[in-house]
């Protein structure tokens, strides 16, 4: 399941090789959160939302294919300002 939302991630930004999918397991579910180039981030949130929703759509039938639970969420790492 990471390695595929990786794939279809990748495909979408202008920066592919600074994509991370991390998988944690939280309360009986995967959570899997993306990481990239600050600048990809509006390109995958989509118009509206509506790519992230398309991702997420994905993601969750085919976790539930295999009887799972899951969820996707961006995450924006925010540099530490001194």
């Amino acid at each position: 399941m990471r390695n595929f939302l990786e794939f279809v991630v990748s495909g979408l930004v202008q920066h592919p090789e600074s994509v991370s999918v991390t998988a944690v397991e939280k309360e009986g579910m995967t959570l899997f959160e993306l990481r990239m180039d600050p600048s990809d981030v509006g390109k995958i949130i989509g118009r509206n939302g509506m790519t992230i929703n398309a991702i997420r759509s994905l993601t969750q039938a085919a976790a539930s294919n295999k009887g799972v639970r899951c969820a996707v969420e961006i995450v924006e790492d925010q540099p530490v300002r001194a």
